[in-house]
């Protein structure tokens, strides 16, 4: 692949398929971090252009790359506040949201966090309305099982949700 041919195919990606790595950053990440992470996205997808065998549509291959690159980014941060904790009290600061709606996208995007890469990856996956088929190839998994665990996932959710409204 040539650097103009890779050139196009990534500003094409971007223009049809930049909702996809939005919607992992808001899995992955809060508040300013997500702008951050979106950029690292942008780089692994970048990166990752040259290996694109067209098996796949361009969708399977970036939310493919999206997810491992968020996972990666995730671990690098744990690992960077659990040092940051260890030297200073590292308090986060939870964003503010005036409107309802806002709000429960906020709970729903905090509830997500909470799971699991793998099952972060999943529920993100079918929210998008990525098939089991394609959800399976992604993470090697049959596709029954990926209906078993997304069964339990949004049960999971349901009840996190539900405990968190009782809470206020």
């Amino acid at each position: 692949m040539t650097s103009s041919e890779q050139d196009a195919w990534f500003d094409q990606w971007m223009r049809d398929h930049i909702a996809i790595l939005h919607r992992v950053s808001h899995a992955f990440a809060e508040g300013s971090d997500r702008h951050d992470l979106v950029q690292e996205l942008m780089l692994a997808v970048w990166n990752a252009a040259p290996a694109f065998r067209k098996e796949s549509t361009a969708a399977t291959f970036i939310y493919r790359v999206s997810h491992n690159a968020a996972l990666t980014w995730k671990r690098t941060q744990r690992n960077y506040r659990k040092k940051i904790d260890r030297f200073a009290g590292f308090a986060p600061v939870e964003p503010h949201n005036s409107s309802s709606n806002d709000e429960l996208l906020q709970r729903v995007y905090a509830a997500i966090r909470l799971l699991p890469p793998l099952d972060r990856s999943l529920i993100l996956l079918s929210l998008d309305g990525v098939s089991y088929r394609e959800m399976a190839e992604m993470h090697s998994l049959s596709e029954s099982n990926v209906g078993v665990r997304l069964n339990r996932i949004k049960q999971r959710l349901a009840d996190n949700l539900k405990e968190d409204r009782h809470e206020f």
